[in-house]
């Protein structure tokens, strides 16, 4: 009586690590190529210039709705605004002034006293500007702002109703 050999034959073992080698190497380049374009998305929604026109929006409205209602002073190129406000909550009169505009492809957020005239602070609010523009729309303040760091390019529309203290 002839038994059949128990166990694999080495051809048979051979094949067996070749198709599993292939299918490993399937399953890497497909990981691989996910987390590729995991990058490259993350890198795009985190970009320094994604942040900066939300720190640039943010930063315009709080502004603008903290202004007092009289109407803004704009530019007729649209290059600034200003806009008029109190010190503090406990002022009986508009005595400060708050002006947005671009220098050297900085958005420039400038703090003043009105009478006397004199400047307080300059803030850089975000910087990769390639274009910035204010427009009075009904009740509203817009701003504009285009933002290019040379690898990719965000347009930020804000719009703010002045409101006052």
């Amino acid at each position: 009586m002839h038994r059949a050999p128990l166990g694999f034959t080495l051809v048979e073992l051979m094949i067996a690590t070749v198709v599993m080698a292939i299918a490993g190497l399937a399953i890497g380049v497909v990981i691989v190529d996910g987390q590729i374009g995991w990058n490259e998305m993350y890198g795009r929604l985190n970009a320094d210039i994604v942040s900066d026109g939300y720190a640039a929006s943010s930063k315009f409205e709080s502004v603008m709705r903290s202004a007092s209602s009289g109407h803004p002073v704009l530019i007729d190129d649209g290059s600034w605004v200003e806009v008029c406000c109190y010190a503090t909550s406990a002022s009986a009169t508009v005595d400060r002034y708050r002006r947005f505009y671009v220098s050297d492809g900085d958005l420039i957020a400038e703090y003043g006293q009105l009478e006397p005239r004199s400047t307080l602070s300059i803030e850089t609010v975000c910087g990769n500007v390639s274009d910035c523009t204010f427009q009075h729309v009904g009740q509203a303040v817009q701003m504009t702002l285009v933002l290019d760091d040379g690898r990719q390019i965000r347009k930020v529309v804000s719009s703010a109703v002045m409101h006052g203290l």
